[in-house]
């Protein structure tokens, strides 16, 4: 019986045509390999694949890699896929970074307001949304066991030398944005950075062999 596809809302399925794998640097995709192997392994073992994206303040880099990493594993439909977010310290989801997900057709609402606000962010009428406030990366909210951590920036790479429960530690790291608030490249950059890792995530889930 084939599975049903995901039907990702129309606005963010014209961004993706926009992707090409082809400007993804020989040395990227050997960066992105052990996360792809990590996900294929699971995938052949009918396995749910967890990934935790770890950033300093899970505030920018780590909530885009989320919200891209989940929507491109409907999109591929390789199920039983579950991504979370979480950083060495909470701080909150910075606005720009969900600004930036709305223009890229992303549908968001704020469920819980304060100094860190909780977003409801929706990919698909018919999907789960995705739960985006900032955490620690062993926050209950996350997994204890059983998934891969993804570093999304240096920081948290070289802050984190032990990461208790990961079955694999995977750094991609990416240039932060933030160095473009408050100047008037910001929205331009933060778009940048967030296609970048989308462009990157399609590719890493592109590369899977459902079973």
């Amino acid at each position: 019986m084939e599975l049903t596809k995901t039907t990702l809302f129309p606005e963010i399925a014209k961004t993706i045509s926009s992707f090409n794998f082809e400007r993804i640097s020989a040395e990227r995709k050997i960066i992105l390999q052990p996360l792809i192997d990590f996900i294929q392994a699971k995938a052949s073992n009918q396995q749910q694949i967890r990934l935790n994206l770890i950033c300093t303040h899970n505030s920018r880099r780590s909530h885009l890699s989320q919200v891209w990493a989940q929507t491109a594993a409907a999109h591929f439909n390789i199920k039983n896929v579950f991504c979370y977010s979480g950083g060495t310290e909470a701080t909150a989801l910075f606005p720009m970074a969900a600004k930036t997900l709305e223009q890229s057709g992303f549908k968001i609402k704020t469920i819980a307001a304060g100094t860190n606000p909780i977003y409801a962010i929706k990919y698909a009428e018919n999907e789960h949304p995705i739960i985006g406030f900032s955490k620690t990366y062993d926050d209950e909210f996350n997994p204890k066991s059983e998934f891969a951590a993804i570093l999304t920036c240096s920081q948290a790479d070289g802050g984190c030398p032990f990461i208790a429960g990961a079955e694999m530690r995977i750094p991609i790291t990416f240039e932060d944005p933030k160095a473009f608030d408050n100047t008037p490249q910001q929205a331009e950059k933060y778009q940048e950075r967030s296609l970048q890792i989308a462009t990157e995530m399609f590719y890493v889930f592109s590369q899977i062999k459902s079973q």
